[in-house]
């Protein structure tokens, strides 16, 4: 497949490609027909040969090539299944346009600090096992890493102290930047506010700017409800202090935090009863 896109790179040689596909030609009606000298035909017929891409024979003093349309299907055939993995329902490239929509609308509305103060976001999900489960996931650091990123994106390092006043960081990097090569894609910090275990937890959570301001503060009210087959969770989002920066944040929140909350759903369904021990554990690298 190299040799057959290289080939087909050259825009003289694809010029011959497109010849051939009307019929087999000679060597030098080619060169006539391409406007280009009769050896530089040659060798590049030569090269779409090596690939696959024609075939040729000597009829008494001509050479006769001709186009070989197997090698064309194959590649149209793989170009149309990248082209139908980037374009399948509901995929990452679905995801990328509804974000860039989002992006470009908020940065619009960007004009001037406190713009976004107010905004709202309310989610909902049915989670898996009874809420002293699920506290567990919303507050232990091992637990918490499993989920509280979006689907390209994982916790690099993670404190939450599920008290009162407790601190909260969150540093979170490119899914797959397995070995932390790559720059840090963002980093938040925030205090809990308010604990009442297996019912009710509040925090307040603001994205950090690469010169150390803040973004915007995210005040979350996290809320669990039992029920016949599991918890309830509502989840509520409040802005405040929003900047002209925080734009690029904002658009992304209704798309991100419902991954993460997606991945929550699924954490909890594959692992309900025997969650990982994190009692004395406090920060995941």
């Amino acid at each position: 497949m190299d040799a057959l896109l290289t080939a087909l790179a050259d825009p003289a040689r694809w010029r011959l490609v497109k010849l051939l596909a009307e019929r087999p030609r000679s060597v030098g009606v080619l060169a006539q027909l391409a406007e280009a000298r009769q050896p530089q035909t040659t060798k590049h017929l030569q090269t779409l040969e090596r690939a696959g891409i024609v075939t040729s024979q000597r009829t008494g003093q001509r050479r006769i090539y001709a186009l070989q349309p197997a090698p064309l299907r194959d590649l149209a055939a793989v170009l149309n299944g990248l082209a139908d993995t980037a374009d399948r329902d509901g995929g990452s490239r679905a995801t990328y346009d509804r974000y860039g929509m989002s992006l470009r609308a908020e940065r619009s509305a960007a004009e001037e600090s406190g713009w976004a103060d107010g905004r709202s976001f309310r989610f909902h999900r049915s989670l898996a096992g009874r809420p002293e489960l699920a506290w567990r996931y919303l507050t232990e650091a091992p637990l918490l890493v499993r989920w509280w990123t979006p689907e390209d994106l994982r916790v690099s390092e993670l404190v939450f102290e599920a008290r009162p006043g407790g601190r909260i960081v969150q540093e979170y990097r490119d899914a797959e930047d397995t070995d932390g090569s790559d720059q840090v894609v963002g980093r938040a910090e925030g205090v809990v506010e308010d604990v009442c275990p297996g019912e009710r937890l509040s925090y307040r959570l603001s994205p950090v700017l690469p010169d150390g301001g803040i973004a915007f503060t995210a005040h979350v009210d996290l809320g669990l409800q039992p029920t016949a087959t599991g918890t309830d969770l509502d989840v509520q989002w409040r802005i405040t202090d929003s900047t002209v920066d925080s734009a690029d944040f904002i658009a992304g929140i209704e798309i991100g935090f419902g991954q993460s909350l997606d991945k929550l759903v699924a954490a909890l369904a594959a692992d309900p009863h025997h969650p990982t021990d994190s009692t004395d554990t406090r920060s995941a690298k």
